[in-house]
């Protein structure tokens, strides 16, 4: 017995060491998945817990897409930009509350799920954007602009993923951008012509 206690606290630091480890590990790793500029998920990050709302079919996929990010960045500069991609997140994480998930897919492109429980999707979204419209505190009033958004719920589409409620919400944004309607639901059907599950011109669409 005297041998086996000797053993134990002889192997308590080593036991100790790998837990501080393991947890540096999950910590690095879940900093990989958080965006650097606005501390949202990353497209990884995002997907990993989408996939888990979208079981619920109360589920709504939502995109958004600041509306002429490239003038404001050319107009007032880079870090007037960045203040403004930060403060979208910002409201677009208040947004989606503890319940929800979003995440930033990559430079003025954001995405988020969100479990619709009481049948508000379109009059949330509709008061969304125009939180986002604000402009950014702490900068000047004329560093301002819109967001597209477009939605998508999991029960219009059933069977469908989340690569291809994506690609649905895309849609309706870019129907919602072209009409500057600020917010379209995405319907049955294909509202635009897509390459590979993309609309052509976005991030990942192929010849």
């Amino acid at each position: 017995m005297s041998a086996l206690i000797a053993a134990v606290v002889a192997g308590g630091p080593l036991v100790a060491g790998w837990s501080v480890h393991l947890w540096w590990l999950r910590r690095r790793l879940e900093s990989a998945r958080r965006d650097p500029l606005t501390g949202l998920w990353t497209r990884e990050g995002f997907a990993r817990r989408a996939a888990v709302l979208l079981r619920d079919p109360r589920a709504v996929v939502v995109l958004a897409d600041v509306d002429h990010f490239k003038h404001v960045n050319d107009t007032h500069g880079h870090a007037a930009g960045d203040a403004l991609l930060r403060a979208t997140a910002g409201r677009l994480a208040h947004y989606t509350g503890p319940t929800g998930v979003a995440g930033r897919l990559g430079g003025d492109e954001f995405a988020a799920v969100v479990i619709d429980r009481h049948g508000m999707a379109d009059d949330m979204l509709a008061v969304l954007g125009s939180v986002l419209a604000r402009p950014a505190e702490g900068l000047d009033p004329a560093v301002h602009t819109s967001v597209s958004l477009g939605w998508a719920r999991v029960a219009d589409f059933p069977g469908e993923g989340l690569p291809e409620l994506l690609r649905r919400a895309d849609e309706a944004m870019y129907a919602a951008k072209r009409a500057r309607a600020g917010v379209r639901r995405a319907g049955i059907g294909r509202l635009f012509a897509t390459v590979a599950g993309r609309r052509s011109g976005r991030r990942g669409a192929v010849a």
